[in-house]
């Protein structure tokens, strides 16, 4: 008994000794100690496939070295039949090889066995997109986007590529891996906005979106929305506003009552800020809650204190408001403006309050949007004056229509 326990401590402390060797040493030092162990088996496969792809061999050596990594795979599998990294060595050495049918079942099994094994995914990324495979080219493409962010400019690059050259059959593909809203997803909808063929896939994908489960948050569609502007590119604005009708196309003024903060800017309030202004949505203290615009202004700055976008189309309209001032003359220092975009003419300029509103009293200015005027800024503005003269109005109920002839 006690040589039985002899016998063990040493085999289980030699053991203990080989791990590090059969792990980190150099495989061919490691297959010398340890020539039965799968995972040296294993590692010399890789260093062999390694040395395959190493620049500047003869095409004789390039193949000597992928059938012995082929070899040595297969002994590693012998011996540890589910090892992921032994059959995705097997299976690209049989791709190399030039027998793809027989790696895509082998690397296909390889990927399923672990959803790490990142070189089997590469390759049936590669090979399924050859054969035009989109749905599990890109299956493969999420799993490796959802575990290494390093790849994802490579694969976001590949969507954006396929569904402008193949819009019909890869588009749906990408809109529904998007669908099930991977980590990746606000990644690539960033990547979209860096070109003019990028903001079209995303125009094209917010409108399929909006059919799914999925769509586009009113975050991501004020990103897509402002990038469109920024970049002039309104007919595409006005294109994703129809299909989505986000927010409504029949309101020509979002959120015209300051009570729903749901529609994504620019078609929506946006509100600034500067030296003596103060603007802000708040309840009304005459209305018990109605939410209407409280703006203070000290008379001296010139500012844009709201604006919105608006797509008007060529015809005479009217602008419908109601204001109250609670302090000061609104009419003398605060105007409402309709300027065409893109360029800087101005189709309104009007008082933004009747004269001595000082209670609730409605308000209209007609003006006419030109057949060239794409888009129009509707904006609130400060008149400076030379003296300081403390306005403090409010607004609320705005609305346009058009005037029918």
């Amino acid at each position: 008994m006690p040589y039985a326990l002899t016998v063990g401590a040493v085999w289980l402390g030699w053991q203990v000794v080989l791990q590090p060797v059969i792990q980190r040493a150099p495989p061919e030092l490691a297959i010398r100690v340890a020539p039965g162990s799968p995972t040296v088996m294993r590692r010399a496969a890789e260093a062999r496939q390694m040395a395959a792809d190493r620049a500047g061999q003869t095409t004789e050596a390039i193949a000597r070295a992928n059938e012995d990594a082929g070899v040595l795979g297969r002994d590693a599998l012998a011996r540890a039949p589910f090892n992921a990294a032994s059959l995705r060595v097997v299976g690209l050495s049989e791709a190399r090889a030039g027998r793809e049918a027989q790696a895509d079942e082998l690397l296909t099994l390889a990927g399923n066995w672990s959803l790490r094994d990142d070189p089997s995914h590469a390759w049936l990324v590669d090979y399924r997109l050859r054969r035009g495979d989109y749905v599990s080219s890109f299956a493969h493409a999420d799993t490796l986007a959802r575990r290494r962010e390093a790849l994802r400019p490579g694969i976001f690059r590949l969507f954006t590529t396929a569904a402008t050259a193949d819009t019909q059959r890869a588009l749906p593909v990408i809109a529904s891996l998007l669908a099930a809203k991977p980590p990746w997803r606000q990644d690539y909808l960033d990547s979209l906005y860096a070109s003019d063929e990028g903001l079209r896939v995303a125009i094209n994908l917010a409108i399929v979106l909006e059919a799914g489960d999925a769509p586009l948050t009113n975050a991501e569609l004020r990103q897509l929305y402002l990038y469109l502007v920024d970049r002039g590119l309104l007919d595409g604005a006005r294109t994703v506003r129809e299909r989505l009708n986000r927010p409504a196309m029949s309101a020509a003024v979002a959120n015209g009552s300051f009570d729903d903060a749901s529609s994504p800017e620019p078609f929506q309030w946006r509100i600034a800020q500067g030296a003596g202004i103060v603007a802000e949505i708040l309840n009304d203290d005459v209305r018990a809650d109605d939410p209407a615009l409280r703006v203070s202004f000290d008379g001296y700055t010139e500012e844009t204190i709201a604006e919105q976008l608006l797509f008007l189309s060529p015809g005479r309209y009217r602008l419908a408001f109601e204001a109250r001032n609670e302090t000061g003359d609104a009419s003398r220092s605060l105007r409402w403006s309709v300027v065409c975009v893109p360029g800087d003419r101005r189709v309104l300029n009007a008082p933004a309050a009747p004269a001595q509103a000082d209670v609730w009293t409605a308000g209209a200015a007609q003006f006419t949007v030109p057949a060239d005027c794409r888009g129009q800024w509707l904006t609130l503005q400060s008149v400076p004056d030379e003296r300081r003269s403390n306005t403090t109005t409010w607004f609320d109920r705005l609305a346009i229509s058009r005037i029918v002839p």
